[in-house]
């Protein structure tokens, strides 16, 4: 007995017995899930009803993961599971649940390659195939710019080409990241950024025609809405707009477009709570640059207050400028303009890019785009959360572009068991043929949180993307409260036999 005794003596606290050590054992793993985000949280009855059939189906596909680890889909990349999340059981519930706002995404990576293949149909577009690669513009005449072959209309290529559907097929895959072997094609973060921006100045003369820009993003806001988000903050780097016949129009018309479209969406779908633009050009620019956007922001702000956010600097931190090098002016700035700075998207420690994280917290910035490197700097985790400051979680994005291999070791598990103030987003679903929002819930709550992290741990993250927006405080209010007749409505109408 005496060897049993000393068995259970343990710094701090000596136990002496097997009942009491199964007793504190269990109050040190409730406190522990009470400190993660939700963990506090009540459910109601019909709650808990709904509760027991998504979490039959969670334990179910990661028990079975467990057991089988090579058959473990989050265990692989993105690509090569995509296509069964839609299998799912877990996810199906997750498509159908109200999930609030989407904070980060990028406007010309949301909506996927058939989209865009689509866009290619229209009339006065011209195409110009060039060492393995595609460049359109669309024009009355013949463009007079840099084509290495030449120029010929998108129709007569499509026409000349014998079979559409594989001419199709190969435009398709201009528009998207997907393959079917990933290790190979993107054994690198520099392979995988290297295709990404690629995909950008392919899509860019096709999206910046101002006919096709103004439906786009009308596009944008409904897929959204038809995957049950409600309001939506969107980045852009507001490209100036084109006519057939050469027209430039400036940058802040682009802006004006994002309005006139909001306008009428709101207007057609009016429990569609809204949208708004946080002008975000590239950081790979100088400090006479800089001040010029930062100019540009503010006149944006007075055309158009209710639909502008706020100001960030986008682009690949390793490769880009890092914030230190803009300090001076954008602490000026900031007497103006709200931030929402993407910072420490990286998986370096100690250099200038996990470096960001610092100055975006002392530029007030209001969220933080991935903050991927902030469990490397505990000091920056406290500050995020005394200040408020909201955590633009991407799962999805940070595998695709090469930051992390096995999402179980996404640092959002650390942000969610320490209560962060996280909201998930999907930075540029079209671009990897991904949903608007849905998947990454799917793939953060079954593949990143902890197993036993249930249906309060989904409503808090879509009541977080409402209270850390850039809405007022009585529109947030109002949001909150249309958010939660949604969720009220899902509730009271959950069949587990549907699924």
């Amino acid at each position: 007995m005496r060897s049993v005794y000393l068995l259970l003596c343990i710094p701090a606290v000596c136990l002496a017995s097997v009942r009491e050590y199964s007793e504190e054992r269990a109050k040190m793993v409730r406190n522990e899930a009470r400190l993660s985000l939700g963990g506090r949280s009540e459910l109601t009855d019909k709650e808990s009803a709904v509760n027991d059939c998504l979490m039959r189906h969670k334990f179910r596909e990661i028990d079975y993961g467990f057991d089988n680890p090579r058959y473990y889909n989050f265990s692989h990349h993105f690509f090569e599971y995509m296509r069964d999340i839609e299998l799912s059981k877990v996810y199906r519930i997750i498509r159908d649940m109200p999930k609030g706002a989407a904070l980060h995404v990028h406007d010309m990576g949301i909506l996927g390659p058939d989209y865009v293949v689509n866009i290619t149909y229209m009339d006065h577009l011209y195409v110009c195939f060039q060492d393995g690669d595609v460049k359109f513009k669309f024009s009355n005449k013949s463009p007079k710019d840099i084509c290495a072959n030449k120029w010929e209309l998108m129709s007569n290529a499509r026409k000349l080409s014998r079979n559409i559907t594989e001419f199709d097929a190969k435009i398709r895959a201009y528009f998207t990241m997907y393959t079917d072997d990933p290790g190979a094609v993107y054994p690198t973060i520099k392979e995988s950024w290297g295709v990404f921006l690629k995909y950008f100045g392919r899509i860019l003369p096709l999206v910046t025609y101002r006919p096709v820009w103004e439906q786009y993003f009308y596009d944008v806001l409904k897929q959204f809405r038809s995957d049950n988000v409600m309001y939506v903050e969107v980045r852009s780097l507001l490209p100036n707009l084109y006519e057939l016949d050469g027209t430039v129009f400036p940058m802040l018309v682009t802006a004006m477009a994002y309005k006139k479209a909001i306008h009428r969406f709101v207007r057609d779908y009016p429990d569609f709570y809204g949208a708004k633009l946080i002008f975000a050009p590239s950081r790979r620019i100088d400090i006479p640059k800089l001040e010029e956007y930062l100019q540009l922001a503010r006149a944006i702000k007075e055309d158009m207050p209710e639909e502008f956010a706020g100001f960030d600097l986008v682009g690949q931190e390793d490769a880009g400028k890092p914030l230190i090098e803009f300090v001076p002016q954008l602490l000026e700035a900031s007497k103006d303009l709200d931030y929402f700075f993407h910072a420490g998207e990286t998986n370096w420690y100690g250099t200038l890019t996990d470096d960001n994280l610092y100055d975006a917290i002392l530029l007030g910035t209001k969220r933080i785009g991935h903050a991927y490197a902030l469990p490397k700097h505990p000091l920056l985790m406290d500050e995020v959360k005394k200040r408020g400051i909201g955590i633009e979680v991407n799962v999805i994005s940070n595998a695709v572009l090469s930051l992390v291999r096995d999402v179980r070791n996404h640092p959002l598990s650390i942000f969610l068991a320490r209560d962060l103030p996280v909201v998930l987003s999907s930075d540029d679903p079209g671009i990897w043929e991904a949903d608007s929002l849905s998947d990454d819930f799917y793939v953060a709550f079954v593949g990143v949180a902890n197993r036993l992290e249930d249906l309060r741990v989904l409503k808090q993250l879509a009541l977080n993307s409402l209270m850390y927006s850039a809405l007022s405080g009585a529109a947030k209010t109002e949001a909150i409260v249309k958010f939660n007749a949604q969720w009220d409505q899902f509730i009271n109408n959950f069949d587990c036999s549907r699924y």
